[in-house]
């Protein structure tokens, strides 16, 4: 049996693993791992990629960044997840706001030490982005729409780091990249619907907050609408092997997901529609082993 004093310590590792939302950084390690592979560094063995020290330390670099991102995040929004995460905030309240802050600097010095392993421009790279992460959490994510779109841009920015050390700058990539961050707009989106009691009470200008939540569903369906663009030219335009299953099942996902939201009224509607996004974002993830690597070479070929 274990003492008091162990189950204590026990409860604060899982606090602070629910803070830094653990469950979600192994995915984007993941998903950054299937990218090299897949799209940004085809060419090369798989093998090769995945011994590779370098992409290692920026995939490490990223992970710890992020997990200071989501303290950060915390630690602002502390008041507002009282009202809506209550359960997850008595949580994470077992750990201090000061020892947070310890974490928080912590891996974002270390994230910068092992950035400085790999160029000196990967140390700008994650120093801008660690700057860019506090403040979007200490000020951007108050304001309507701007804080959405900065979300999903911060969201999807770790993809760069990859693309910027292997250099392939090709047309089909920066189109996958457009209909991830619709994806992750539109999630942006519906979370701010979910949690509207929360951001009301506490003054985040959002746009349910600040324009209601008819307006915040017109827009959304807009965003829906625009990603029929990226996947006609993923599908049409590159033609990207089976990963037009993932593409096509993706907009049905849409279609269904728009019809829900317009009747979706409360909070456990919203945070279904929330799961459901989650849910084809992952599995976006996990089709890029489903993309034709001739892709990229024919989109090197239309660039040439």
């Amino acid at each position: 049996m274990l003492s008091r004093k162990h189950k204590l310590l026990l409860m604060k590792i899982v606090s602070l693993f629910s803070v830094v939302r653990g469950y979600n950084i192994p995915i984007i390690a993941l998903a950054q791992y299937l990218s090299a592979i897949f799209i940004f560094a085809h060419e090369r063995r798989a093998l090769h990629i995945l011994l590779d020290g370098k992409l290692f330390v920026l995939v490490l670099s990223t992970t710890l960044t992020i997990a200071s991102g989501y303290i950060i995040n915390n630690f602002y929004d502390s008041r507002k997840d009282l009202i809506n995460r209550p359960h997850k905030s008595m949580l994470d309240r077992l750990v201090s706001q000061r020892t947070k802050l310890h974490v928080y600097f912590s891996l974002n010095l270390l994230s910068c030490v092992l950035a400085s392993m790999v160029s000196w421009r990967a140390i700008v790279f994650f120093s801008f982005y660690i700057f860019l992460i506090w403040f979007y959490s200490h000020k951007i994510k108050r304001f309507p729409l701007i804080g959405n779109l900065m979300a999903a841009f911060l969201a999807i920015l770790p993809f760069f780091a990859i693309l910027m050390y292997y250099k392939n700058f090709y047309h089909v990539i920066f189109i996958h990249a457009v209909f991830l961050f619709l994806l992750l707009l539109i999630r942006e989106m519906v979370k701010d619907l979910e949690n509207l009691t929360g951001d009301l009470a506490n003054g985040y200008q959002t746009i349910p907050v600040r324009f209601g939540e008819a307006m915040s569903k017109r827009i959304i369906t807009l965003l829906v609408l625009l990603t029929i663009l990226p996947v006609y030219a993923l599908t049409d335009v590159y033609d990207v092997g089976y990963m037009d299953l993932y593409l096509y099942c993706a907009l049905t996902t849409l279609v269904i997901f728009l019809l829900v939201l317009w009747r979706a009224t409360s909070k456990r509607q919203f945070n279904l529609l929330h799961n459901l996004l989650k849910g084809l974002i992952v599995a976006g993830v996990f089709s890029i082993v489903l993309i034709d690597p001739s892709t990229v070479l024919h989109a090197r070929e239309m660039l040439d």
